[in-house]
């Protein structure tokens, strides 16, 4: 089985694909202080309680934490020595041309995105994720990276608000009664549900627009949300087409499969 990982500066997501299907997932807490042999003990506990304790035949990976991706280097090298791994890094064959200014700056999970949501979806497309920070990619008819854009992420605002506002607190988000809170706490959750919405909504419009002076249509725009928060307000936003939770891990497959086979 493919072991797919996907380290984010919150969450680790990691995914053991049977084929082209999904076999186990898990999301653990990315800890940057956790060394090689932490996570391979970790890493086997995992595996070894999963589908029949399944055997490791390849490794994908994309991290953008590089103290973790050191540590996850060499627990690859001393307990998966005989394994093919793929580390998307400058090098790595992805197939989605980079158009920016320094393509190296770019972070490998939403080139990775960018390939999934091409593979799954075709081109032009746009991909939202949900996750310490909200990212936005753009994709070309062509299947290009073309560019993108960072707001702040859903748990950075809430724990923001809390700590400079005197009398906030945090929340557990969920869905609020109505748009007009009638207390404190559904204020908040309104704020945050239906404001990041409305910013969804509106950068998509805008890049969809621009993807469309490249010759495509804006309706024909695929718009692909992922990310563990992508569930608090994908419902909200209307311009969302498709909610694909596993995307990264999608793209971590193909990426492998591009520089194995």
């Amino acid at each position: 089985m493919l072991l797919a990982i996907d380290v984010g500066n919150s969450h680790t997501v990691l995914g053991l694909f049977d084929g082209e299907d999904l076999a186990e997932h898990w999301r653990v807490a990315t800890e940057a202080r956790r060394t090689a042999d932490e996570w391979a003990v970790m890493l086997n506990g995992l595996i070894s309680g999963s589908v029949g304790g399944a055997d490791v035949s390849g490794i994908a990976m994309c991290c953008s934490v590089p103290s973790v991706q050191h540590e996850m280097r060499e627990m690859f090298r001393r307990g998966y020595g005989d394994v093919p791994a793929v580390i998307v890094e400058p090098g790595v064959r992805t197939g989605i041309p980079v158009r920016m200014d320094n393509p190296k700056e770019v972070g490998s999970d939403r080139i990775i995105n960018a390939l999934a949501a091409v593979g799954l979806y075709g081109g032009p497309a746009v991909v939202v994720d949900f996750g310490t920070a909200t990212t936005f990619d753009a994709v070309s008819a062509k299947g290009e990276y073309v560019g993108g854009a960072i707001a702040p992420g859903i748990d950075i605002s809430v724990e923001a608000l809390s700590r400079r506002g005197a009398q906030l607190h945090m929340v557990e988000i969920t869905r609020p009664r109505s748009v007009i809170a009638k207390n404190t706490a559904e204020a908040l959750r309104s704020g945050i549900i239906y404001g990041f919405a409305g910013q969804v909504d509106g950068l998509v419009d805008r890049m969809a627009a621009e993807l469309a002076g490249d010759g495509a249509n804006p309706d024909d725009v695929t718009v692909v949300a992922t990310g563990g928060l992508a569930p608090l307000v994908v419902e909200e936003c209307e311009t969302v087409d498709v909610h694909e939770p596993w995307l990264t891990l999608m793209g971590l497959r193909m990426v492998f499969e591009r520089n194995t086979n």
